[in-house]
């Protein structure tokens, strides 16, 4: 088979070699693609965003399957493009990528079909949004932008001046664009976040193993939400028991309200998870592999991926077996100094082989180029660097002593994932 992935990201990088160990796959593309990947796939310079280039290309080398990895494409209907052309595309068309492209929808969705989540209001004047937060007067309080924006679109306020900056920088300064233009104003929930990436081919619902993300810039949970720092599969707050009550509370209900919807979701749905004392609740959903929670997810997975996602395209999942480790897996973070808000590129990475690899550790490129033999940084994340372990103690050593023999200038990363 002839794959094309799309994006050019650490979560590209994963699926990437992950489909390369399939005896299906015979050659493999990734649009743009980065340094790093170029070492697995040939990298073609088309854009993420570009359909018709995409959809041309896949006619043009006869693509056999395209995975459309980022949120940008899925919400602009690449899958449906796809299809249109008769070429076979993993992941939802762009009426079911909306559970992640619209809060609002996914809010509404929730309250319509019962999916435990935190209370909410929606707000498209800013005036209205600061007056409502006043008069429930309750902080911290949350404030999201209603569109994609990086998976920095989240503001936690923790009093009313908090608020008001929050409110002005979505949605009068509009830093995330025509995101900003409405704000979902949420309750705050307390308690362990648990990331769960399940395959659904629109019925069936698979579960994949469990994960922890870092969100934050800084050690000790300080600083910017970033769109992750590192992460760590499985996670230790979730048992067998709230697996159960999440597949028949939540997981299953999604998938069917989708459905009613008219909407059916195939590919992969990411739920973030809050555990309550009232129990599991739905902070988000995004309607693709989270980036780095697939870097510690997909390590683990034993079953060719490849059958995996044609049993979703032809909506065969319940017949198809899958299988994981039960390693544990840990992934650090190593970005650009100053990431997530202003930081500079092009400084040359060391420590790596000709392939952009380290020893007894997995780095998979999320912000690299390659020219001249050399590595350089070309992003905020720069490598998302990742190691199995018999236990999570030992996955994290192994973790960060291969990040100890990496090296660029301002290379930034926490020392806490998985404390």
């Amino acid at each position: 088979m002839k794959i094309l992935v799309i994006g050019g990201g650490g979560r590209e990088h994963v699926l990437v070699r992950k489909l390369k160990e399939s005896p299906k796959a015979e050659k493999i593309y990734c649009a743009p693609g980065n340094g790093g990947i170029s070492r697995d796939a040939e990298c073609v310079p088309i854009p993420a965003m570009d359909i018709a280039g995409v959809v041309a290309f896949s006619k043009r080398n006869q693509i056999d399957l395209v995975v459309v990895a980022p949120d940008d494409p899925l919400a602009a209907g690449m899958v449906d493009a796809l299809e249109n052309a008769g070429i076979r595309a993993f992941g939802p068309k762009a009426d079911a990528a909306e559970i992640e492209s619209s809060k609002v929808f996914s809010k509404h969705l929730m309250k319509k079909y019962g999916i435990p989540t935190a209370d909410y209001e929606v707000f498209d004047q800013p005036d209205k949004a600061l007056e409502s937060i006043r008069n429930r007067g309750k902080f911290p309080t949350v404030i999201k932008a209603d569109g994609l924006a990086l998976g920095k679109g989240v503001i936690i306020a923790s009093d009313f001046s908090e608020a008001e900056a929050g409110i002005k920088t979505i949605m009068e300064d509009k830093v995330f664009g025509s995101s900003g233009n409405r704000v979902v104003v949420e309750e705050f929930l307390t308690g362990p976040e648990v990331s769960i990436l399940a395959f659904t081919d629109g019925n069936c619902v698979r579960p994949m193993v469990s994960s922890k993300d870092h969100k934050r810039a800084l050690d000790g949970d300080k600083g910017p939400n970033t769109g992750g720092m590192g992460t760590i599969s499985p996670n230790p707050y979730y048992t067998p028991e709230l697996a159960e009550r999440c597949m028949k509370e939540i997981f299953l209900p999604t998938v069917r309200a989708m459905n009613e919807e008219g909407r059916p979701f195939k590919g992969c749905l990411y739920f973030g998870l809050m555990l309550t004392r009232d129990g599991p609740k739905v902070i988000e959903y995004n309607s693709r592999f989270g980036d780095p929670e697939a870097q510690v997810v997909l390590p683990r997975l034993r079953t060719d991926l490849v059958e995996i996602m044609e049993a979703v395209v032809d909506e065969k999942l319940e017949q198809q077996p899958i299988e994981w480790s039960d390693e544990a897996c840990a992934c650090v973070v190593m970005a650009s100094g100053g990431y997530p808000v202003q930081y500079q590129k092009g400084f040359e990475i060391t420590g790596l082989d000709k392939n952009g690899q380290a020893e007894d550790a997995t780095v998979y490129h999320a912000g690299t180029s390659y020219r001249d033999g050399k590595f350089y940084t070309c992003g905020g994340r720069v490598l998302g660097v990742t190691a199995l372990g018999t236990d999570l103690p030992r996955a994290l050593e192994k973790a960060y002593r291969a990040v100890s023999g990496i090296h660029f200038e301002g290379a930034h990363y926490r020392n806490d994932i998985g404390k």
